[in-house]
């Protein structure tokens, strides 16, 4: 297991078994401040409670939606200046998507932490462009990917040609399977942490059920638990959760996020169990 820890704001995550499980948590999508603002007054103190490195996390925009008429977002402007008070107000790094090259340098200005989503994982020219902010990087691995074909990523994001930047961050979150389903080896997590880097566990997405439902992402959020504990046992260093007030009426991916009500005891088995294996 990697004993390497990786700086996102000011907060130092991962760092080996003896490490505190830390928390990337927040709604899909920025729909509005005042969601951004309900999520992080809830789930911040939670985790600071729990002894849980928190960063926060919302898209400004999502890129990959199954119909051209499904929500996205915000323009870029608004929603970086959105997360900027929501880390000023409850002081947790924030980190965001981006999709294009040319969004790494301004999104980089305001984000403690860029993460290329699942299927831009092998964009050289985006990898490239994120990792030369010398910001951190989260990179989550492909649905069609192995997890020992992320060592490719590992060495454009490392590499000489990006700068050398090894606050680099990948995230698990289930592979494809069939049609509409996704699985998850836990053995990618000890595989992938092999490559040098803190590996996340993405328990929200991996229940997703891409274009399950027509024209947007079904999914089963009663498995959450289930495969966050699984991940947890099975040595990751961090957990991604995407979280809602009423995830039935979220704006995106609303069945595989989590209502805000349920964080806070999820959370405390995850704790206890990593306690227990550490």
């Amino acid at each position: 297991m990697t004993a390497r820890s990786v700086k996102v704001g000011t907060l130092s995550l991962g760092g080996g078994p003896g490490a505190p499980l830390f928390l990337i948590a927040g709604p899909c999508v920025i729909e509005s401040a005042d969601l951004l603002k309900r999520v992080a007054a809830h789930v911040a103190p939670l985790a600071r409670k729990l002894g849980m490195p928190y960063v926060f996390k919302a898209s400004f925009d999502k890129a990959n939606r199954s119909s051209a008429g499904s929500f996205r977002g915000v323009p870029m402007d608004q929603g970086l200046a959105m997360l900027a008070d929501v880390r000023e107000e409850f002081g947790c790094p924030i980190l965001s998507d981006i999709h294009e090259p040319a969004q790494a340098r301004p999104a980089a200005e305001v984000l403690d932490c860029l993460q290329i989503p699942a299927f831009l994982c092998r964009q050289t020219d985006l990898l490239l462009e994120a990792a030369r902010t010398r910001k951190a990087v989260n990179v989550k691995k492909g649905q069609f990917m192995a997890p020992w074909d992320m060592k490719n990523v590992v060495e454009k994001v490392t590499g000489k040609d990006a700068g050398g930047n090894g606050n680099l961050l990948l995230t698990e979150r289930g592979t494809s399977f069939g049609y509409n389903r996704l699985v998850n080896d836990m053995a990618a997590i000890p595989l992938m942490q092999d490559l040098g880097c803190p590996v996340v566990f993405d328990a929200t997405h991996s229940v997703q059920q891409p274009g399950g439902l027509g024209t947007v992402s079904g999914g089963n959020r009663l498995m959450v638990p289930t495969l966050a504990r699984a991940a947890v046992a099975a040595g990751c260093d961090g957990l991604f959760l995407e979280v809602h007030p009423d995830p039935d009426k979220a704006l995106s991916d609303g069945p595989n996020m989590i209502p805000l009500s349920e964080v806070e005891p999820l959370l405390k088995h995850l704790v206890a169990i990593r306690n227990a294996v550490s």
